[in-house]
């Protein structure tokens, strides 16, 4: 296992395995990066490397799918392994049980090093130099509002009083080289930490990070505690403190080996329209919503930056790897602390975030004796429902472990032939309903409420499979497979 300690090593390492597509050739600046990075994904490609963008310096870069499925088929989740300091081979639901246990372990604080020393600060800009004009920011989606100039990188605020730093994904469009106008949902930690300024009448500081170590981009996009600081995190993850460095303009630490870091202030009012944005779920985006504007005051980055951007749409892409694993370790975790004897939660890619799998072992019942799979099933509801990530996911299916809940095959055949057609299921009325799930009806999104479900699956005596597996005797099987050409 390794640790990546800036994006550079993390793309040489995915090159040495054969998992970096090189486009030499120069791209546009409008939309053709974005429609690569796009068909990389549906056809899990190597990640791609724009080194030509046409309308900025020589020498900026673009990267697409930092934390797709790999093009190595034997290692589906490497790039999502790798980012996270794990090996390569890592399977999904190690990766969640890493994600999960981080959280028990004592957290490992940055450490400050001098502006000398950071990478990032190799180039400062200010003033009328410190435009976005200068950076390739293609457009994610033919029906999107603006360019997009924040879908991978990690915004950084602190409350007023210093005492919880923040480090987190939203997406933000770019309005002018001066201002970007980002998404805030009050419920987010970022959303409740720019109501803490609004409350004193001050602009927020933020900023806004792209490129740094691959763990940090992966970190900033999955849950953690609120007030628990995502830096301390990543240093358990890493097994060593974070390098950060002071911003020149604002009073932050920013991570010291990032390719670019955007420096201002946010408003205190909702004073300009975002989206329509091309969301995970699988849609071009529709509508608009009044944000508020980031405004840029100071840019710094490394000799010839790379600006990362992951292009969310139908699946695979990061949203529904990377964000996915996260949103299934805070799910075990919650599972774990109530005391249900769960194997490993997971959320199938092609579900697009809207499927949660909660697999539980042969011996459940023993565990939890005079416990039946529908009280199992309402209990697990309880649990999920009451926790902030759960907001994101509609239906849960409480399965068995014998099958790969890795396997979309294996998953398809496991709830096609286990879900019964009108009953076994806990539903859960007035719900909290958010737009992004693609599922409830307009009704819904406007009061915040709707419907979600537990689905209970679990067999009440385990059936063999009719499979080369299960169905034949060992030592038939290993004749066959001694015999096969």
């Amino acid at each position: 296992m390794k640790y990546y300690a800036d994006l550079r090593s993390y793309i040489e390492a995915l090159d040495a395995m054969g998992d970096i597509m090189h486009v030499h050739r120069e791209v546009d600046g409008d939309f053709e990066p974005s429609a690569i990075t796009r068909r990389s994904y549906e056809m899990q490609s190597p990640a791609p490397l724009f080194h030509q963008v046409a309308g900025v310096a020589t020498g900026f870069r673009l990267f697409g799918a930092p934390a797709s499925l790999s093009s190595r088929s034997e290692m589906p989740y490497a790039r999502v392994a790798m980012s996270l300091g794990l090996a390569p081979e890592s399977t999904g639901p190690q990766i969640v049980e890493a994600l999960s246990a981080a959280r028990f372990r004592p957290g490992i604080p940055p450490v400050r090093v001098s502006s000398a020393e950071a990478l990032c600060h190799e180039n400062i800009l200010q003033g009328d130099e410190a435009s976005l004009d200068r950076f390739p920011i293609p457009f994610a989606h033919v029906k999107d509002g603006g360019r997009y100039a924040n879908t991978w990188g990690t915004l950084i605020v602190k409350t007023p009083d210093g005492e919880w730093v923040n480090w987190s994904i939203a997406r933000v469009m770019k309005v002018d080289g001066k201002r970007v106008v980002g998404l805030i949902v009050p419920s987010q930690h970022i959303g409740q930490i720019w109501t803490q300024w609004v409350a004193r009448g001050e602009p927020m500081p933020y900023a806004l990070v792209q490129g740094p170590a691959p763990a940090i981009s992966c970190v900033s996009g999955i849950p953690i505690p609120a007030h628990a600081d995502e830096a301390d995190y990543i240093g358990v993850l890493a097994g060593e403190p974070v390098p950060v460095v002071k911003a020149v303009s604002v009073d932050l630490n920013v991570p010291a080996t990032a390719e670019i870091v955007i420096e201002g202030h946010v408003s205190v009012t909702r004073d300009c329209m975002e989206d329509p944005y091309g969301e995970y779920g699988g849609y071009l985006g529709e509508g608009s919503s009044a944000q508020p504007t980031f405004h840029v005051e100071t840019i710094t980055h490394r000799h010839d930056p790379i600006w990362p951007m992951s292009i969310t749409g139908r699946p695979v892409d990061e949203s529904h790897t990377l964000w996915a694993m996260g949103l299934a370790a805070d799910a075990l975790t919650h599972l774990r602390e109530a005391g249900l004897p769960v194997k490993t939660v997971w959320i199938p890619e092609d579900s697009t975030v809207h499927w949660l799998l909660v697999v539980m072992p042969q011996e459940w019942r023993e565990t939890l004796p005079g416990v039946n799979s529908e009280a199992l099933a309402q209990r697990v509801g309880e649990v999920l429902f009451n926790t902030d990530a759960m907001v994101f996911i509609p239906k849960v299916y409480v399965v068995d472990d014998d099958f790969d809940p890795t396997n979309l095959r294996e998953v398809v055949w496991a709830l096609s032939t286990r879900v019964h057609p009108v009953g076994r299921r806990a539903i859960f009325e007035e719900q909290r309903v958010i737009r992004l799930p693609q599922c409830y009806d307009e009704e819904e999104y406007i009061v915040g409420k709707g419907a979600k479900v537990v689905f209970d699956t679990l067999q009440s005596k385990r059936h063999l499979h009719a499979s080369f597996e299960q169905g034949y005797l060992q030592d038939v099987q290993q004749r066959v497979i001694d015999n096969w050409r």
